[in-house]
């Protein structure tokens, strides 16, 4: 007789190799010490076992399990609940592209589709190289900055084609890369393991974070009573400043190569080719 496969994944998951399983344990302790009940530290524990193989495992959901005292359905429920947890081996650079109303409108559908032609991949694939995965999101909370396309969960605002292009071509070949704001970019993987909570220790990584940019404080600002600083335009690429990802003002204090896309809407909502600059209407129609 033949065996014929149901397709049914091994039961149970293998476990860690002994010295893996021996680290792991101990930084799982003490993510598991930072709660008053256990269950708590799930997500970051799922953090942790990304952060060793760039994708949630059988393997990892096993050790969440055993650790916590659940289910492997019970932590599979969850991981596959959040897309932050991914579910397959994904690239060093995790490039998400927004792809809602605003950024759409704005160039982010149009940013999407150039980049999926340009690497050869789809929603949710990984380059040959095994450098770049890419999604589509549908908010990175950067509406003022838009289009944004995040990478490792790090901004580049005011995005185009052109520039998301060079951007991917500029991590795949191993070229230093800044976000418009926020920590220097680093690895998935290691992006992973300070979201379990690890410190990271990078020198300077912690002060670079900063807060949140001029644009989305502006509001903020009035709402004080507290007058507004000048509009901010975060350059799309070129010489000075924008090489070093950092915002300028529109009162001369440096060029600016491309214009912002608030000046500037483009009409490229691909979800929408009738009315790419959104539909006109008159009141009750």
């Amino acid at each position: 007789m033949t065996d014929v496969s149901l397709g049914m994944p091994q039961l149970p998951a293998p476990d860690y190799p002994a010295d893996v399983r021996a680290r792991l344990e101990a930084d799982a302790r003490e993510i598991i010490a930072r709660y008053p009940g256990s269950r708590s530290a799930l997500l970051p524990m799922l953090h942790l076992v990304q952060s060793e193989e760039g994708h949630v495992t059988p393997t990892g959901l096993r050790f969440c399990a055993e650790l916590l005292d659940l289910t492997t359905a019970e932590v599979t429920a969850v991981a596959t609940f959040y897309t932050m947890y991914r579910r397959k081996p994904s690239g060093d650079y995790q490039v998400g592209v927004c792809t809602n109303t605003l950024c759409a409108v704005m160039g982010g559908d149009a940013i999407f589709e150039s980049l999926q032609e340009h690497l050869g991949v789809g929603n949710d694939e990984t380059t040959e190289d095994g450098k770049v995965t890419l999604e589509h999101i549908e908010c990175n909370a950067a509406c003022d900055f838009a289009p944004v396309v995040m990478v490792n969960w790090e901004f580049f605002d005011n995005q185009t084609p052109e520039s998301a292009r060079k951007l991917v071509d500029d991590l795949r070949a191993g070229r230093e890369v800044r976000p418009t704001r926020g920590a220097p970019l680093c690895t998935f993987k290691e992006t992973a393991r300070i979201l379990a909570g690890f410190p990271d220790e990078r020198p300077g990584a912690v002060e670079a974070s900063g807060s949140a940019g001029e644009a989305s404080l502006a509001g903020l600002k009035l709402a004080k009573g507290e007058k507004a600083g000048p509009r901010v335009v975060s350059p799309r690429g070129g010489e000075g400043p924008a090489s070093a990802g950092q915002p300028v003002t529109e009162t001369g204090e440096a060029p600016q190569p491309h214009p912002s896309s608030h000046d500037a809407p483009r009409k490229t909502a691909a979800s929408d080719p009738d009315n790419p600059a959104g539909p006109v209407a008159k009141e009750g129609k």
